[in-house]
């Protein structure tokens, strides 16, 4: 597993975490936020925003029906890769709301009329435009339909307004895009994934693209020179030349903690998470498997503890509860690692024992 997915850096911006990862895991906003922050020395809350407001990166349904911070730049080729098997299921998710294809298309046309008029739509507006077009929106039809836009690449998420979602339209607020074929495209994308995240299994590339391990095999074959595999861990994983050459060489990826977000990339992007959630923890980040991934602190690539936050205006309150007994010193590191997050957030850090851990459950 490439120390990319935790090595800090001072010299990133958002935009070249998420281009050197290709996409990112952010259903979860705020999740999202300190993914990049968490990647960056320094950087700081309202730089990740500014990056959205810039229309350097952005949010959108790339891969498996999930939000992913993407560079803009990127948007159109990497739906047109990754999306189209997501769109093959559209139809029957519209026959089950109720919905046809001409009120899909329907919504699709008033969102874009009305970008026109109002360059960002909060998510209220959005759907106000599409029950004016004639298309019911109750229940889950009026996200289908946003998505759908957004899967056509008519639209994306837009910068937050408060705590409202917003959209844009792709054309006017990302002109520029990257034109790639479609092996180009799947030999980019695996070069991406590859680099952030190795070394992996192909299985693992397909899982994280929803792409076939036909595509996979392709996109390997795509990035000759580039890209080699490697017999590790029983298996045939893939790595970089660079990657390949240090572990050959032997150099270690050990870090200082990192306190990680909800839905992050390192253990999100992963069919088999067995290398760094030890056995049997799973469920104490996913509690009942309901696909909620709790806050991780991660020590030498090796997840140790689950954390949970509160905030007030001046002051971020973390509660960690441990997988397992720690000593002081394990402890003190595990504390420490929330110092950059509260200076990513600009608030004062309290750090405490969850009230689980306290009483012993």
């Amino acid at each position: 597993m490439s120390s990319m997915l935790l090595d800090v850096a001072v010299d990133r911006t958002p935009l070249s975490v998420a281009r050197w990862f290709g996409a990112m895991q952010a259903q979860d906003v705020a999740s999202g936020h300190w993914s990049l922050g968490a990647r960056c020395t320094g950087l700081t809350q309202s730089d990740v925003t500014g990056a959205f407001e810039r229309a350097e990166i952005v949010r959108t349904w790339p891969m498996r029906g999930t939000i992913h911070i993407i560079p803009a730049e990127d948007l159109q080729w990497m739906l047109a890769l990754t999306g189209s098997r997501t769109l093959t299921g559209a139809e029957r998710r519209r026959e089950s709301l109720g919905l046809t294809l001409r009120d899909a298309t329907t919504a699709v046309d008033a969102l874009a009329l009305e970008l026109r008029a109002k360059p960002v739509l909060t998510r209220s507006e959005a759907l106000a435009c599409i029950a004016d077009a004639g298309i019911e929106v109750t229940g889950q039809r009026g996200y289908h339909l946003l998505w759908y836009a957004a899967q056509l690449g008519v639209t994306c998420i837009g910068p937050q307004r408060g705590t409202d979602q917003t959209f844009v339209a792709v054309a006017e607020w990302a002109p520029d895009q990257v034109s790639m074929t479609r092996d180009e495209a799947l030999a980019e994308l695996l070069l991406r994934y590859v680099r952030s995240h190795g070394p992996v299994s192909l299985r693992d590339f397909a899982g994280w693209t929803g792409l076939t391990m036909t595509d996979a095999k392709r996109a390997a074959t795509g990035n000759d020179g580039r890209l080699i595999s490697l017999a590790l861990l029983g298996q045939e994983l893939w790595a970089t030349v660079e990657l390949a050459e240090r572990l050959r060489n032997g150099d270690g990826f050990g870090h200082e903690p990192v306190a990680l977000p909800g839905f992050d990339e390192f253990i999100l992007g992963y069919k088999d998470r067995s290398v760094q959630v030890p056995e049997g923890a799973m469920e104490r980040i996913v509690p009942g498997g309901n696909g909620v991934f709790r806050a991780t602190v991660v020590i030498d690539g090796l997840v140790v503890a689950t954390w949970k936050r509160t905030l007030t205006s001046t002051r971020v309150t973390v509660e960690v509860e441990p997988l397992a007994r720690m000593t002081k010193a394990v402890r003190a590191k595990v504390d420490a690692s929330f110092a950059p997050y509260a200076a990513f957030l600009g608030r004062d850090l309290v750090v405490r024992e969850s009230r689980a851990t306290a009483l012993g459950t």
